[in-house]
């Protein structure tokens, strides 16, 4: 018998989710200081957002308000997977670290669709 979720906290898309953000945050550091508040900042801020709007998704109580709060958890990852595609276009990250990151984010991309069916149901 599964446990019983509580807790946001005890979501796996979650975590997998955050440490996806902290991925990303470590990454950036090696950006050009000219993108501190470009697209550090905007990658930073978008990936965050990811378990941010999962966890307030939990909290609601209707389901079309916590499919809402998933949706834009969702519309985030893609946001930073074209952030992604681009730092690796002008040479801020390689070849490895976007194809690791990608897979990350198609991992978290699966979760959330699972999550959103799940609610549906």
């Amino acid at each position: 018998m599964g446990d019983k979720i509580l807790s946001f906290e005890d979501l796996v898309v979650w975590q997998k989710a955050q440490l996806f953000a902290v991925e990303i945050y470590t990454l950036t550091k090696s950006f050009p200081s000219d993108e501190l508040y470009a697209m550090t900042s905007q990658l930073r801020r978008v990936s965050s957002s990811i378990s941010a709007n999962i966890a307030e998704g939990f909290g609601r109580y209707s389901t079309k308000d916590k499919l809402h709060f998933y949706t834009m958890s969702y519309g985030s990852l893609l946001e930073v997977k074209n952030f992604l595609y681009l730092a690796e276009k002008l040479n801020y990250i390689g070849t490895d670290d976007l194809n690791r990151l990608i897979e990350q984010s198609i991992e978290c991309q699966r979760l959330i669709l699972a999550s959103k069916k799940s609610i549906s149901k």
